[in-house]
This record gives structure tokens, sequence and C-alpha cells, in this order.
């Protein structure tokens, strides 16, 4: 099976496309309106009283902190929080505050109701962090001049905003900045019928036709991720567009998914290594996370945040105090004959 799609002939298709005709369309595909926002409804819920509460007192919003796992829409919250409060937008990251003159710089040019949207919230540094705190609960901050004894400091006033922070790691957020937030919302995995609304209106706007099966079977190889549905859609076009398919059913999606190795549980190629590493390597365990890393040619961390949570969130992989160790589901899944139950007792591969 080859990676890259094909022309009906055979020949290798080029994808010419340029990275940012992908980018604007994957930001045309986000809903602009709470009320076209697919899913999480319980934030929803609770995110438009915060809202219309500050509308109608005609402040800045509190404070929004949005945790959960990539892919699920802090981004585009944010985006909407900012449009249902008809202010600005600010978009920055964790990993490019570094010092607290970076946030200095940030919080300074910041106007009246601005929204300020920290992406990975919990990687800035801790001077930043410590900067952070006065900024939301005072709106000021004190400003360092000179070292050593001859240091002064400037208290700077800013005009009320709102910080919109969002994480994929919530437990690494120091107590302190937590607490500072007024609202926080953790937005869980879309459910496959979810997933198929939001499938509809992304189809609807790039002018897709696809059947109701052909829906289920994308949703179905999406991870519960909105963002994976809406990259595998686009994916399903091209190959639909190259072999001449003017309607979508299932067996089409599933060809051209299969194209592009993404199996039916919606395992990628780093997942199915994982696995096959783990069942024909070490007779499925258990392996320590940085020799199951090397064997698969990626970083430890890729591994670790990329692969390993929805493996384990489909029961093909269990981490344990010994190492990893692939399921019989996983066994089943490859199509392989799972060992005899003693085999996975056997002494760990411990490397960590």
């Amino acid at each position: 099976m080859t990676t890259d799609p094909l022309e009906p002939d055979g020949r290798e298709l080029v994808n010419t496309a340029p990275a940012a005709e992908e980018k604007a369309l994957e930001a045309a595909l986000r809903p602009k309106a709470l009320e076209d926002f697919v899913g999480q409804s319980t934030v929803r819920a609770q995110l438009s009283l915060v809202l219309q509460s500050s509308r109608m007192r005609q402040a800045a919003a509190d404070h929004v902190l949005l945790s959960g796992p990539p892919g699920l829409g802090k981004t585009t919250l944010s985006m909407i929080i900012a449009a249902e409060m008809n202010a600005a937008l600010r978009i920055t990251s964790g990993p490019a505050i570094q010092h607290a003159g970076d946030l200095a710089a940030i919080l300074s040019s910041l106007t009246e109701g601005e929204v300020l949207f920290i992406d990975e919230i919990h990687r800035m540094s801790r001077p930043a962090e410590e900067m952070l705190y006065m900024a939301m609960e005072d709106f000021r901050v004190d400003i360092i001049v000179g070292k050593g004894a001859g240091a002064t400091s400037i208290p700077l006033e800013l005009p009320p905003f709102t910080l919109v922070g969002a994480t994929t790691r919530a437990g690494l957020l120091p107590g302190p900045l937590r607490d500072r937030f007024g609202f926080t919302g953790h937005l869980e995995y879309y459910s496959a019928e979810e997933l198929q609304r939001v499938l509809r209106r992304s189809a609807g706007m790039l002018d897709i036709k696809v059947t109701a099966e052909g829906f289920v079977e994308i949703s179905s190889r999406s991870r519960g991720t909105p963002r994976i549905a809406n990259r595998l859609l686009r994916r399903v076009r091209d190959w639909a567009l190259v072999h001449g398919v003017d309607q979508v059913d299932k067996a089409a999606a599933s060809k051209a998914l299969d194209t592009y190795e993404v199996d039916a549980l919606g395992l990628d190629r780093l997942d199915r290594s994982v696995l096959e590493a783990l069942c024909t390597k070490f007779g499925g365990g258990p392996v320590g996370l940085s020799t199951l890393a090397i064997l698969v040619g990626e970083e430890t961390e890729t591994v670790e945040t990329v692969a390993e949570p929805y493996l384990v969130r489909e029961g093909l992989l269990a981490r344990t105090p010994r190492g990893r160790i692939a399921t019989e589901s996983a066994w089943r899944h490859l199509g392989l004959t799972p060992p005899a139950p003693d085999r996975q007792d056997s002494p760990a591969l411990w490397d960590e």
C-alpha cells in the first residue's frame, strides 16, 4: 500500500497545494459563534452565561482557562470569546514567553477589553507566571529598571483585559495561577454523533457530497477529535477529486483513508509501529519508553504524548510500573495471536 495518492492511471500525484492554503482552509472551517460550535454542551452553556453577564455589565469578561487534549477546540473557543465580546484578539503561546520582559511587552500594548490568548500556558517561564499573577488580579505590572542596589520598580497600569489560557496539562499549572481564572472549562473527546455533525458542517463549506455512511466511516477513524476529523475530510476530498468520485460513500471513504494509512480504529503509522514493536520484538512487553521510542525511530516525548494517550484510551496499550504492555486487543487488531498469559509476566526491560 502506498502512502501517496495516485492518479487514475497509477502515476504518483505530487501535492503542490501550499501550506498557507491548508491553514486558510482550516481557519475557514472554524465556527465563528457559540451557537455554531458543535459539542462540549456543558462548557458552551457555562461560557455563554459568563459572556452574556459581561456584556450586560459592559465590562471585560472574567479570565478563562480551557483544558483538554489537543484538537478539541480551545483555540476556536478563544476566537469565539473575542467575537462574542466584540473585542480584538491577541494570540501567543507559553513557549514564546520565556522572560518577564516578553510578557510585559505584550501586556503593555493591550487595549481595553482586548482578549489575550496564551496557548500551552503551562509552558511559560516562572518569572513570567509571577508577573501574570498581578496583571490578572490587579491589572498592573511592576517593571524593574536597573540592576542591583540601584534597581527601581515602576508600576504600570493596564487596561482591563480578558486572559484566555489553554493547556493540555492542567496539572502542571501552579495553584496561584489556576485560582486567578474566573472560569475553568475542561473539553472532552467528541462522540461519533458529534463528529458527524462537525463533518456535515465542514462538508457543506467544502462543497463535498458525502453519504451518511461516509460520514460514519470518517468519524470512526477521527479519534474523537474535530481537528483530525476535518483533516481526514480534506484528504478524502483530495482522493475523491483525483479518482473522479462525485459522492463519497463508505467504500470510497475507506479506500481514501486506507491510502493515507489511517486504519479502522483511527491508528496511523506511528500508532501501529508502537504496537508492532511491542508485539513482534518483545512478545508484548513490558518495554521501557525510551527503548520503544528507539525502535520506532521517534523522540521519547513524541511516543509519550502523541501515540500513547490514544492507544491507552482504546485499550490497546497499558502503562505499568514495569513498562509498556500490549493488550490482547492490540494483538488481535494487528492480526496476531496473543501470547500465553505467563509470557507477559517476564522481567521488564527497564530503561526509565
